[in-house]
Parts: C-alpha cells; structure tokens; sequence
C-alpha cells in the first residue's frame, strides 16, 4: 500500500496500457498472434512493474532516484507497450501475409487434443534428429573427458565436468564452444517437449532416458536462463496439452511446478556466488529454511531503466546509436576471424561501477543487463529507442505466428514452445545469447524439411479441403459454415481405424 500511494500517473498509464492490450490479445488468439502477445505483455509486467512490487519501490527506487527519473523510466516503459501494440498487426501482415487464411494451429491443438497422426509422427521424427545430435556431442565429450564424461552426465555424483569452455569474452574459435553449448540445450529442451506430448510408449521411454542423461549437465549450473529455457517448455506442454482436467486443475498442476522450480531458483542464488551447485547440493542439501529469505537478483528492470537516464542526463553514458544492436547482431562470428569485433554490454557494465583492470574479461568484473527497454535506450535514446525495442518484439511476435499457424510442420510445436519461454529471457536483453537455442533449432527444422526422404502424412481431408492447395491450407484450419461458425467433420482412417476432426 505505500508503493500504491506513491506512484506516479505515469505507472497507471502503464498498467491501463497492458491491460487493455491483454484483453485486445485475447480477440488474436486465432490468428496466431494472440498468445505471443499476451507472453510479451507478460513479460513487461514481470521486469518492469513486478520490479517496483518485489524490489520495495517506497523504499529503494523512490529514494535512489529523483521523482523526474522514476516518472520519466515510467512513460518510456508506456511508449514502449503502446507502439508494440499498434506494430504487431501491419508487421504481422507483413511477415505473414501468405499464411493468414489460416486459423492457429495451438488454438485447434487446445481443443482437439495432441494425438493427431501428423503431428506425432514429426515429433518422433524431430526426436530422431536431436537424438543424434546429442549422440554426436556426447561423443565428442567422451573424447575430451575420457574417464571423466561420467560426471558430465551426472555432475550430482561428485563434480560436473564439462568440454566447453571458453571465456566471458571469448577469444579465437571459442564460438565453437559456444555453439556446442547452446546445441546441447536445445536438444535438451527438445527431449523434454517430446516426453510430454508424444503418445509412442518406446518414444517417450527413450526420451525420458536421455532427459535423464542430459538435463543435469544444465540443471547443477549456474545459469537460471539456461534452465527455464530447458525445463518450461516441457512442463507447459504436458500441463495444457495432456493433463485433462478443467482449468483449475491445470492451475494447480503449473503451481507446484512453479513452487519446484522457484526452490530450486533459491538454491542456487544463495550458492552459486561461493561455492559450485554440486557441492552446496553435497553439502547443504535442499534446506527450505535457509531458502525462505533468499531474495532472486536479477528482477529489477525498471531499475535499470531508471540508471539509464541517470547516467544519459549526467554525462556519464552516451547513446550509442545502434553499436549495442550491430554488436549484438554480429555476435555469432568468432573472435578469431574478427579479433575486433564489438564487445557487448561493457559500456554499460562500466558506466555501473564495474570496472576493473581485466582484458581478459573486457575490463569488467560482471556484465549488466539493461532490460529489453533499456537496451532501446542505450542504443537510439529515450523516444526512438522504446520504439526501435517495439518493432524488434513485433519481429519477434510475427515469428512465433508463424511457426503457430504453420504448427503441423516438422518441429513447430516444440519450437513455439520454446520461444514463448525464451520471450521471457528477452525481457532482460534482446540478444542472440538468449536465441541462440531458438535459432539452432530453426536451422535444423529447416535442413529437416529440405532433406527429408517421406512426404508428411496429414489426415484426410474432406472435398472441400483437398480442392485448395496443401500448402496454403493447415491440416488443422476451420471450414466456416455460411454463418460463420466453426464446422467440425468427423473421418475416420481406414489405416488407423482411428476418428479425428478435420
């Protein structure tokens, strides 16, 4: 109530804004930008306003910063969510312009269930591919680790040993570690997707074994992101795709998932700055006690919005004007091919009181996040840069549309998945450290689809549907009756001798 009664006309024009925005996504929900929408609201809501709730505004942001700071960060947070409002539908148009007669394939995918033939082949499918994949980098592993690959699988045991290593700043072909890494996790992510939703008991068996050989290497680290990239997308497919059961249940179902995961989430803030995870989990075990007062860093935002405009106002940091995008952009090319190329972030850390005498580390001690807003700002000011930040996360909307009304296709679902988790992440930066997983795994649906041997499978459709050409037509797409409504046909397949909805 003390936060309430001191916040600016600004944070109420914020909170309107997202609110009505969420309504208005409700009424996108079948044309595939609905949910996007509403996890990029989310988002917002987290970083930004939840910063203000579980970061004592009253007491910390109101007395670090002037009232002219705290209300200007506000009406920037405004800006930002009224332009992302009003950039998703023509980008969505833009982007998607020869796949909007179709109707979203999640939304059909709620209401008729997972176990569609076409849909559990591709995930078989896609779970072959990562299988090998993780093979591959097992195999690797085993050749660098020799005797000690088994604490890469099961760090739990004494140690975790891992074979890609590189610096915070990277130096020759680190990348390669990188990309390793960033495999390894989104195959990881992929196992768990298909544990959840796949009804092929060998499948689900095979996928549960390598969740088991390959979640831990993530699980004992230190990098939250990594683990809600890997664990999330698992636990919301199997809550809203399989469990049945009302709203409610599904309700109860993610909140004990939340209370796990956020246990957890302690457990390694409170250790990760002393000691490795494994040996706290060695040594402290799981003790809830010493968790209830553990604070999670890290969600403070609008904090760093409002450093931002600090430091733009005092001298102390100049907008840079695109090199944090550019820099972020060429991020995938090794250091050892361009030994020049822009550091990330540095600036920033430095301008923030972290700096130290280290090039090896870039000359920091840590790197800041300055929030998906902030980093508008740092790059285009305080007016283009909320809107330059809108028109990425429409970019980012309009992707996430298409792989949902394309959801039939070889490893869309399992690819939405994860990028609706990964919006989440990019509330603290827009980066391709973040996308990296996301990125790889479109790469490989791609080299997938361009090189499979067997046409899909889809269900037979009825007259109608097969007179319209199959690729501009969903398997999954509503025939509209004369009044508009959706009309469901059952079929039955002789092969199957199986009922499903066309």
């Amino acid at each position: 109530m003390q936060t309430l009664a001191i916040l600016p006309v600004s944070f109420w024009v914020v909170i309107s804004l997202i609110v009505a925005g969420s309504v208005w996504s409700f009424g996108r929900l079948n044309d595939g930008t609905g949910i996007p929408l509403l996890a990029v609201l989310g988002t917002i809501t987290a970083w930004y306003v939840g910063d203000a709730f579980y970061n004592d505004y009253a007491n910390h942001h109101a007395k670090q910063f002037d009232a002219a700071v705290l209300d200007g960060a506000w009406w920037q947070v405004a800006w930002f969510v009224l332009v992302f409002l009003l950039l998703v539908p023509p980008v969505h148009r833009w982007i998607n312009h020869s796949h909007q007669q179709r109707h979203s394939g999640i939304m059909q995918l709620f209401e008729k269930g997972i176990d569609q033939p076409a849909i559990q082949k591709q995930l078989n499918a896609l779970f072959i591919g990562c299988s090998f994949i993780w093979l591959f980098l097992f195999l690797i592993a085993l050749l660098m680790l020799k005797a000690e690959v088994i604490y890469y699988l099961f760090p739990f045991l004494a140690y975790k040993a891992s074979p890609w290593v590189h610096g915070r700043i990277g130096g020759g072909f680190d990348a390669l570690s990188v990309i390793a890494i960033y495999l390894q996790l989104l195959v990881s992510t992929m196992f768990g997707v298909v544990l959840a939703l796949t009804t092929d008991r060998r499948i689900r068996f095979y996928a549960l074994l390598l969740c088991l050989l390959a979640w831990p290497y993530f699980i004992f680290d230190r990098t939250r992101n990594m683990m809600l990239a890997m664990v999330i997308p698992a636990i919301l497919c199997w809550v809203f795709l399989r469990v049945r059961g009302g709203i409610w249940k599904k309700a109860l179902v993610l909140l004990c998932c939340f209370l796990v995961t956020n246990m957890w989430m302690k457990f390694v803030i409170s250790n990760r700055s002393n000691m490795s995870i494994t040996a706290a989990f060695h040594q402290k075990g799981l003790n809830l006690a010493e968790q209830k007062d553990v604070h999670n860093e890290g969600l403070n935002m609008y904090e760093e919005l409002c450093w931002i405009s600090t430091f733009i106002d005092n001298g102390a940091y100049n907008v840079n004007w695109g090199k944090r995008y550019f820099a972020e952009l060429v991020n995938p090319i090794p250091r050892g091919l361009w030994p020049g190329k822009p550091l990330i972030g540095i600036d920033y850390a430095i301008a923030r009181g972290h700096g130290q005498a280290n090039d090896t580390q870039g000359g920091v001690n840590t790197t800041i996040s300055t929030g998906l807003i902030g980093q508008g700002v740092v790059n285009f000011g305080r007016c283009f840069g909320p809107m330059a930040a809108a028109f990425l996360m429409s970019l980012w909307v309009a992707w996430l549309a298409r792989l949902d009304l394309n959801i039939q296709g070889l490893g869309r679902l399992p690819l939405y998945s994860l990028g609706l988790i990964l919006t989440f992440n990019l509330g603290r930066d827009i980066t391709l450290i973040t996308l990296y997983p996301f990125v790889f795994g479109a790469l490989l649906i791609w080299w997938m689809d361009h090189h499979k041997t067997h046409p899909v499978e889809h269900p037979v459709h009825n007259v109608a549907t097969t007179r319209s050409h199959p690729l501009k037509r969903s398997p999954f797409a509503r025939q509209q009756n004369a009044g508009g409504f959706a009309k469901r046909t059952v079929a039955k397949n002789p092969q199957t001798n199986s009922r499903y909805f066309n």
